[in-house]
C-alpha cells in the first residue's frame, strides 16, 4: 500500500530528503509532496552575497535543480505555498496557495519539517521601510538586486557583524559602495573571541570599510517617499540608500511549536540522532530549523550552515527509504571572508569553554601560508584553545589571506578524533613551499599549546 510523505520546505534538508527518500522508494511505494512558499528550490543561500557583489553573474547558477526538474523525478513540488498549521493527531497539514489564496489539507504518512530560520528583524521604526533588506532566500538576494538597480545612491548602512554582515559588506565594496558597518559588540564576529575579533576589524578599515562598534541601531530614518536614508544609533546618525540586516537568525518553529513539538532552548526542534522529531516515530526534522549536538562541549545548539542542512536531509531521506543513517553532531566548523581576508573557526571560544566548566590554556601564534621566501607568502594569525589538564584540543580560531581559511579543516578533523594538541604535533601533512612552511601554521599553535599545559600542568 502506498505511503504520503510531506515535505515542509523546499532547499537544502527538504529537497536532500525528498530526492533520497525517491531515489530509495518508488513511487508506487512513496508519494512525495513538497511544500515551498518561495518562487526557488534546491539553491546555495551560501552563494547570494557573491552573487550580490557580481562574483557570481547568473543568478540561475545557484540553482542546483529546477522544480521542473524535481517533478520530472516523480516529486510533487508545490511552489509559492505556505503550510499555516499542522494537526499531529490527524496526520495533515494545511496549506495556502500564495497566488490563488486557496487552502487545503493534505494528509501524510511521514512528515519531514526543513522550515529553515528567519531572520531577526528587531521592532525599530523604519525596520519594514523600502531599501531594508533581510539576506535569507534567494527571493530576498533578488529583491536586494532589484532595489540596488533602481537607486542612483551609492552608500550602503550593513547592520551586524556575523557571517552574513561581513559578507554583505564585501558584497557591497565589489559594487563601489560606500560601506558602513553597525556593530552591537565590542569587534565584529562575536563567534571568534575578541582578540581575534580585532584583526578582522583593523582589516576591514584598512579595505575601506568604516566599522562601528559597540553601537545599538536605534531606528531607521526615511524620506518624504518613505525610502529609508539613514540608520540611527544612540550617538549617531548614518546616511544610507540601502540597509541589510545581518543581526543574526532564529529557528523557524513557529508551526512546530503552535503543533506541541519539542523545542530546545534555542527554540529549535530536537531530534534523535536519526533526525527524528523526539517523540514522534513519523515526523522529522532537520536544516537550520533544529538544534544539533556540539561534539566539543556536549550540549544542544543551534548553528545554522548549509552544510549540516544538506546531511540532514540525506539521512532523513535515508531513513524513510528504509535504510539506516545517523548524524552524530558538529563540531561547529565555518569559514568565510572579506575580500582577500580570510576568518575560519572550529570547536569552542574561549567563553563557550568556561560556560561548560572546562579549564584551559590558549596560544596565538603568527606565521606565513607558505615558506617565507616563496613568492605570495602571506601572514596568518592562529589561535588554538586546549584543556589545560589533558591537552584535548578544544578550539581553533585563523584569521588570514589566501591560504588561510581552510586550513580550519586540518582543526576540524582534530578535535572530530578527540585529539590532544600533543597528538597533532605527529599529524603527517603535506609540504612543499608553495603550499607551506616546513612546520604548518596549526602545528606551530599545536607545539606551543603542547608547552602551555605542561608549563600549567
Amino acid at each position: 500500500m502506498s505511503e504520503r510523505l510531506v515535505v515542509i520546505g523546499g532547499d537544502a534538508t527538504g529537497m536532500s530528503a525528498a530526492s533520497q527518500a525517491r531515489r530509495l522508494r518508488t513511487p508506487e511505494e512513496l508519494e512525495i509532496v513538497v511544500f515551498e512558499r518561495g518562487h526557488f528550490a534546491s539553491y546555495s543561500a551560501c552563494g547570494i552575497p557573491y552573487w550580490v557583489g557580481g562574483e557570481v553573474q547568473d543568478r540561475d547558477s545557484l540553482i542546483a535543480r529546477t522544480p521542473d526538474e524535481h517533478r520530472a523525478r516523480d516529486i510533487d513540488l508545490r511552489m509559492r505555498t505556505e503550510v499555516l498549521e499542522l494537526d499531529i493527531e490527524g496526520r495533515r497539514v494545511r496549506s495556502r496557495d500564495l497566488e490563488s489564496g486557496a487552502e487545503t489539507w493534505t494528509g501524510y504518512d511521514k512528515l519531514v519539517i526543513a522550515t529553515g530560520a528567519t531572520p531577526i528583524r528587531p521592532p525599530l521604526a523604519g525596520i519594514d521601510a523600502p531599501g531594508v533588506h533581510g539576506v535569507q532566500t534567494l527571493d530576498d538576494g533578488q529583491a536586494l538586486i532589484d532595489t540596488l538597480e533602481s537607486s542612483p545612491g551609492r552608500r550602503a548602512v550593513v547592520v551586524g557583524a556575523g557571517y552574513i554582515g561581513v559578507e554583505m559588506a564585501e558584497a557591497f565594496i565589489h559594487r563601489g559602495y560606500e560601506v558602513t558597518l553597525i556593530n552591537r559588540s565590542a569587534e565584529p564576529m562575536a563567534t571568534l573571541d575578541p582578540d581575534m575579533g580585532v584583526l578582522i576589524q583593523k582589516a576591514m578599515e584598512d579595505m575601506g570599510i568604516r566599522v562601528v562598534c559597540d553601537a545599538e541601531v536605534t531606528a531607521i530614518h526615511t524620506d518624504e517617499a518613505g525610502r529609508v536614508r539613514a540608520v540611527a544609533t544612540a550617538d549617531a546618525e548614518f546616511a544610507a540608500d540601502v540597509v541589510v540586516l545581518g543581526i543574526g537568525v532564529r529557528p523557524a518553529t513557529d508551526l512546530a511549536r503552535a503543533a506541541g513539538l519539542p523545542l530546545g532552548a534555542s527554540g529549535g526542534l530536537l531530534t534523535d540522532l536519526a533526525m527524528r522529531v523526539h517523540g514522534h516515530e513519523n515526523i522529522w526534522a532537520g536544516g537550520d530549523c533544529v538544534e544539533v549536538l556540539d561534539l566539543v562541549s556536549g550540549v544542544q545548539r543551534h548553528i545554522p550552515l548549509g552544510t549540516h542542512a544538506n546531511k540532514h536531509g540525506q539521512i532523513i531521506g535515508s531513513g524513510i527509504g528504509g535504510e539506516y543513517a545517523t548524524f552524530p553532531g558538529v563540531v561547529g566548523t565555518a569559514v568565510s571572508k572579506v575580500c582577500d581576508l580570510e576568518v575560519a573557526r572550529t570547536g569552542l571560544r574561549e567563553k563557550d569553554a568556561a560556560a561548560v566548566g572546562l579549564q584551559f590554556v590558549t596560544v596565538i601564534i603568527e606565521s606565513t601560508s607558505r615558506s617565507g621566501y616563496f613568492p605570495g607568502a602571506a601572514l596568518m594569525t592562529v589561535k588554538m584553545i586546549a584543556e589545560r589538564r589533558t591537552g584535548r584540543l578544544l578550539g581553533v580560531q585563523i584569521v588570514g589571506r589566501e591560504g588561510a581559511g581552510k586550513r580550519i579543516d586540518i582543526a576540524a578533523v582534530a578535535l572530530t578524533a578527540r585529539m590532544t594538541v600533543e597528538q597533532m604535533t605527529a599529524l603527517d601533512l603535506g609540504y612543499a613551499p608553495p603550499f607551506s612552511p616546513v612546520w604548518d601554521p596549526v602545528l606551530v599553535a599545536a607545539r606551543k599549546a603542547v608547552s602551555a599545559v605542561r608549563r600549567l600542568g
